[in-house]
C-alpha cells in the first residue's frame, strides 16, 4: 500500500487526486474550475413588488379558504337534507305500497265471497275505479313530496354559492 501512495504523489510532495474507475483502475480526477459568482442587489422596486404579491396571495388564499369552508358546510347540510328527504320519500313509497296491497287483499276477500260472476265483475270494476283514483292521488302526493325535497335541497345551494363566489373574487 505504501508503494501506491508514493507513486500517486507528485514531485512537489502533494498527492494528486485520483478516482477509482468501475474496473478498479486508477484514473485522474478532473475538477471543474471555480468561477466567482458576481453579487448583485435586487432592486427595491422588485423586492417591494414581490412582498406585496406575497401579501396579496396570502389574503386571496384566506378568502378562497374561507369560501371553500363555507361551501363545504352548505354541501354537508344539503347532503343531510337529501338523506332525510330520500328517507321520507322511501317511507311514503312503502306507505303507498302497503295501501295498494291492502286494497288488493280486500278485493280478494270480497271476490271469494261473491255469489255470481256478475257480482265478481262488479266488485273488480269498483276496485279498478277506486285504485285508479288512488293511483292518481298517490302519484300527485309523491310528486309533491319529491318537489319539496328537491326545493329544500337546492335552495341553500343557490343562496350559498352566489355569496361564496363573491367572497372568493
Amino acid at each position: 500500500m505504501a508503494e501506491t501512495n508514493a507513486s500517486a504523489a507528485t514531485p512537489k510532495g502533494k498527492p494528486k487526486p485520483v478516482a477509482i474507475g468501475a474496473a478498479g483502475a486508477e484514473s485522474p480526477k478532473y475538477e471543474l474550475p471555480r468561477f466567482e459568482i458576481p453579487k448583485f442587489e435586487i432592486p427595491t422596486a422588485f423586492r417591494e413588488l414581490a412582498e406585496k404579491s406575497i401579501v396579496q396571495a396570502k389574503e386571496n388564499y384566506e378568502k378562497v379558504k374561507s369560501a371553500a369552508e363555507e361551501a363545504t358546510d352548505v354541501i354537508e347540510d344539503t347532503l343531510s337534507t337529501v338523506n332525510k328527504g330520500c328517507a321520507s320519500y322511501g317511507l311514503k313509497l312503502i306507505e303507498t305500497t302497503r295501501a295498494n296491497s291492502e286494497a288488493a287483499f280486500d278485493l280478494m276477500s270480497e271476490l271469494v265471497g261473491a255469489k255470481s260472476y256478475s257480482e265478481a265483475v262488479e266488485l273488480y270494476s269498483r276496485y279498478l275505479r277506486k285504485q285508479f283514483d288512488a293511483c292518481i292521488q298517490q302519484t300527485k302526493d309523491l310528486s309533491e313530496h319529491a318537489q319539496k325535497v328537491a326545493a329544500d335541497t337546492v335552495e341553500p345551494i343557490k343562496g350559498c354559492f352566489g355569496s361564496v363566489l363573491s367572497k372568493a373574487a
